[in-house]
């Protein structure tokens, strides 16, 4: 596996699944990015239930907002992270009305800075496959998610594409 790996696909199709049994191959404790908030009770419980899953060897990083600084923070202390996931950090920068080209950019730049012997997992929504969205804002998020995975993949050393729980490498 390279140092950054991207790891794309459709909603519940497996992506995530698939970073963390990969990362999970390297010893030692890892470091799980999440980007998720815990808004609703709906999603408390999710994020509580995913904690259990990976179980005593992940720590939870979370960080809504600044990517690039948790994966400078992870990198420094342990070897391999997975960030989960850019659609959903993309959400919480629009929310929060961020500056997005400068958090993306401060991201991209963290990605290409990774201390050797370090490890990154990125996971992201494969958004544009779909029909075109019908209102201005949805097509707006579909467009800004399409060229920061643009970017990221650019920026990985390797792509899988995740459908139906079957990963493809794509680069």
């Amino acid at each position: 596996m390279g140092r950054v790996v991207l790891v794309i696909g459709g909603a519940r199709s497996g992506k995530t699944a698939f970073a963390l049994a990969k990362a999970s191959e390297a010893p030692g404790t890892k470091v799980y990015v999440a980007t998720a908030q815990p808004l609703d009770g709906e999603m408390v419980a999710r994020i509580e239930a995913h904690k259990r899953q990976r179980g005593s060897l992940w720590e939870t990083l979370e960080e809504p907002l600044d990517l690039g600084r948790a994966i400078e923070a992870a990198c420094r202390t342990h070897p391999v992270a997975v960030i989960d996931c850019l659609t959903l950090w993309l959400s919480n920068l629009l929310c929060a009305r961020a500056d997005f080209v400068a958090a993306e950019t401060a991201f991209i730049d963290a990605l290409n800075a990774l201390p050797a012997p370090s490890q990154v997992f990125v996971v992201s929504n494969e958004v544009g496959m779909g029909i075109v969205p019908e209102n201005e804002m949805a097509r707006q998020f579909r467009d800004m998610a399409g060229r920061l995975n643009q970017r990221v993949a650019e920026a990985a050393d390797e792509v899988f594409l995740v459908a139906a729980g079957i990963p493809v490498k794509i680069k």
